[in-house]
């Protein structure tokens, strides 16, 4: 019995003995558990020093392309700016050499009209002298005609005034375009209102018409130069001036704000006179309004 608690005493010295020994093992383990967290930590640390390296790089980079693109966009966005300061030019450029080329066409057939007027005045001059050479030549016992009595007639048929004098025609337009050309606008309206009034039915009367209206477009009267050339439009479709009344219609129409109504009219010129100058006006007109020459199909 003793020697049984002898042996029990003794394991549990041994068993204390044991874990004594065991102790500074355990505390070792612990130690390297801990160094190697520690380098696990600091291999973390690293790898997150190396990725923040990475994405401050790629930040960078993309910083850069950010700059780069805004510097494209800067410089695409002036680019575009000098593209549109050109076409304003040009476009200003092209309405200025319209404006020209409508000035000269406009005086030319000014000049036309004025030649043809002193062609009509020559053959009338020609015919009289036919008419004295013809009675003088005639046997004694004929009756001749005066000449007064041969030219009468050409005159008379249109004359349609009834009250007072009329004044002569070709004289009279004559007149009427020189002081049109001359800016002496009332002395011409006078002149060629007195052709409408005397001479209704002849063909100078719807040119006298026309410059009516040119007479009051050149004062930026535009409602009044509208209603003149409905008048040669109506009342003388026939005439020579017929496609500028109808253009220069549809140059007062956009000049009075009125851009449909300026469109359509342009349009119906270029379809009923496509081969005239006017024509070719309209088209440079309405190109450089961005507009289609012909008008869209209705859906």
């Amino acid at each position: 019995m003793k020697n049984a608690r002898t042996l029990r005493r003794l394991a549990a010295i041994a068993l204390l003995a044991a874990l004594v020994s065991l102790a500074p093992v355990r505390a070792r383990a612990a130690s390297k558990e801990i160094v190697e967290l520690q380098t696990q930590v600091q291999q973390l640390l690293d790898m997150v020093q190396r990725l923040q390296s990475t994405v401050d790089s790629r930040f960078g980079l993309v910083q850069h392309l950010v700059e780069q693109a805004t510097d494209s966009t800067n410089r695409m966005s002036a680019a575009v700016d000098t593209i549109q300061q050109k076409i304003a030019a040009q476009n200003e450029a092209m309405s200025g050499k319209l404006d020209s080329a409508l000035g000269q066409s406009q005086s030319l057939s000014d000049s036309v009209d004025e030649l043809k007027a002193r062609v009509n005045k020559l053959q009338e001059a020609l015919n009289a002298i036919q008419a004295q050479m013809q009675n003088q030549q005639a046997p004694p016992g004929g009756q001749p005609a005066s000449p007064g009595a041969q030219a009468a007639p050409a005159s008379g048929g249109d004359n349609a005034g009834g009250g007072g004098q009329a004044p002569p025609l070709e004289e009279t337009f004559q007149a009427g375009v020189r002081d049109f050309n001359s800016a002496k606008y009332s002395v011409a309206q006078g002149e060629f209102q007195d052709i409408l009034q005397y001479y209704p039915n002849d063909d100078l009367a719807g040119q006298a018409q026309y410059y009516l209206g040119e007479i009051s477009y050149r004062q930026q009267d535009y409602a009044n130069a509208v209603k003149a050339y409905n008048a040669v439009l109506e009342n003388y479709s026939s005439s020579s001036k017929a496609p500028a009344a109808q253009l220069h219609k549809g140059l007062a129409l956009l000049s009075m704000n009125r851009k449909d109504a300026g469109i359509q009219e342009l349009r119906s010129l270029i379809r009923k006179y496509p081969q005239t100058p006017e024509a070719a006006q309209a088209r440079s007109r309405l190109n450089g309004m961005g507009v289609r020459i012909t008008a869209p199909a209705p859906h």
